[in-house]
């Protein structure tokens, strides 16, 4: 059944209904959907990029290793400090990436 069952008809210039367009677009929402967002008084964010993904997709794997280690030094009592520190280089590096490219941050 239609939750939505009032029409309303917009009229838009072709800039408009650009607009209307590629912000729906940017937020994975249908027009109707980002019209209603607007109206309810919220501000839909854009969806992620392909790269945030993938920098996401790298600080999880960071954090795996990350925890295999703590796992392996709790039960052995003994801390590979080799791979310790090169996980920890691969985050810094992550979070010096992540700054230039996301944040536009030196």
């Amino acid at each position: 059944m239609r939750k939505h069952f009032i029409q309303k008809k917009l009229w838009l210039n072709y800039e408009d209904r650009k607009k209307l367009k590629d912000n729906a677009e940017k937020t994975g929402l249908t027009e109707n959907e980002y019209i209603r967002t607007l109206i309810n008084g919220y501000k839909p964010k854009e969806m992620p990029t392909e790269e945030i993904f993938e920098l996401l997709k790298q600080l999880r794997g960071i954090g795996t290793n990350l925890n295999q280690i703590a796992k392996k030094a709790n039960a052995l009592n003994f801390i590979d400090v080799p791979s310790y520190k090169n996980n920890c280089k691969k985050l810094n590096d992550f979070m010096e990436k992540f700054q230039k490219e996301l944040l536009d941050i030196d």
